[in-house]
């Protein structure tokens, strides 16, 4: 490593006689890409006023990640570290939403699912293949995952359900016990924000009178936007703009992926046409906790729109690989599908009704989370035990998500 690739570190042996605080536990959130991040930034309230602790990031193998990662990390103002600098420092705890980098680093680290938790989908491998390839879309709690040359990467696995539980009994038996089944932190925060739904009604210029709906896509060839190129301009066109608020959702890789200026490129049209986007950091859980209606495939936002009450209708995605009994599974069950040789409003009107036809928001969320509201005090439990700290006296309440910022046209 050269010298000037270092930064000042508050959690660096050289610098320490820089330092304010001193004596403080040190904590280091790995951010490969935006999906990691937004997730381990709902822990990172847990750590607030604790004066005895110090957290600073850094993006693993950052020669070989997603360039959004390193702007997502400067957009919070942490004290990012090079990634060759922090595999050289120590730490009193690693936080993680992917396992890219644990290897090379030897702290008590906490692994955390992102999205609606480890074990949504089957193995899959794309079609045609004529050599094998590496998984994708697989549990998130198999041995390639979780083991490396016989032992555990992580030193905690947060689950989110008790089904999570018995599927790494089954796949992966020596991670049993790291398992700590927490509840999901992102669905508590999303509850936690139900309360304040005219709020995020009015962040998103929704009129009184007007019903909002939510237009969400996951990422690959298979989502809905990967498979409907105008999924958008077609919903703006089909529903009235005094009845309608158009609010659009994509996932995050599809703006790693591809840039923020493409995105809002392809979505120019219908930017100017009235869609409300979020940008790919937060925002759709405001937007969620606001909608009338989603219209979703089989990423996990669509479940969580479910969850939040929102009527939901999919769009037809056939060949996703979801697991049985994981709350897009049931979904897909239990909903309508979008017909596009069809108007919308009826469709819509049918989504409504399947909804509590079905008592689907009870349903889904007990399908994503087995400790509905416990998420916090039990990451928290865990996070201080890993840093050897008695937990603070403060409550652990869930924080309603901040107002939605939407991209401008």
């Amino acid at each position: 490593m050269t010298e000037t690739s270092w930064v000042r570190s508050p959690v660096g042996r050289a610098d320490r006689h820089y330092a304010t605080r001193c004596g403080t536990k040190s904590v280091l959130v790995l951010v490969p890409h935006p999906v990691a991040g937004t997730r381990l930034f709902d822990l990172l309230p847990l750590l607030e006023a604790d004066h005895r602790v110090q957290v600073v990031f850094t993006d693993p193998e950052a020669g070989d990640n997603w360039q959004a990662g390193q702007a997502f990390l400067r957009s919070h103002g942490g004290v990012v570290l090079p990634w060759p600098q922090a595999r050289r420092s120590e730490f009193d705890l690693v936080l993680a939403g992917s396992t890219r980098g644990l290897d090379d680093l030897a702290a008590p680290t906490l692994l955390v699912p992102h999205g609606g938790g480890f074990g949504q989908y089957r193995p899959w491998r794309p079609p045609d293949t004529a050599v094998p390839r590496p998984r994708h879309h697989g549990t998130g709690l198999d041995p390639d995952q979780l083991m490396r040359n016989g032992r555990l990467r992580a030193d905690a696995l947060a689950l989110v359900h008790d089904r999570e539980h018995a599927l790494l009994a089954r796949e992966c038996p020596q991670a049993l016990p790291a398992a700590v089944v927490t509840g999901d932190i992102a669905l508590d925060r999303l509850t936690a924000s139900l309360p304040h739904r005219d709020h995020y009604r009015r962040a998103l210029g929704a009129a009184d009178g007007q019903e909002v709906v939510v237009v969400t896509s996951t990422w690959s060839p298979r989502s809905a936007f990967g498979r409907h190129p105008g999924l958008f301009d077609d919903v703006l066109a089909e529903l009235p703009g005094d009845r309608f608020r158009v609010v659009g959702a994509l996932h995050p890789n599809i703006w790693a992926h591809h840039g923020a200026w493409q995105v809002r490129s392809w979505l120019a049209d219908a930017l100017r046409a009235g869609l409300v986007l979020m940008p790919p950091e937060e925002g759709w859980r405001a937007a969620l906790a606001a909608a009338d209606y989603v219209i979703g495939d089989y990423g996990s936002v669509t479940a969580y729109a479910a969850a939040a009450g929102a009527a939901v209708l999919l769009e037809n995605t056939p060949g996703q690989p979801l697991l049985d009994g994981t709350p897009t599974a049931v979904l897909a069950r239990r909903t309508p599908r979008r017909r596009h040789d069809r108007a919308l409003p009826p469709q819509l009107a049918a989504a409504r009704k399947a909804r509590d036809r079905n008592g689907l928001p009870e349903l889904i969320r007990g399908l994503l989370s087995s400790r509905p509201g416990e998420a916090g005090r039990l990451l928290r439990r865990t996070m201080y035990r890993l840093l050897g700290l008695p937990e603070p006296a403060r409550g652990v309440p869930a924080s309603p998500v901040p107002l939605p910022v939407p991209v401008a046209a």
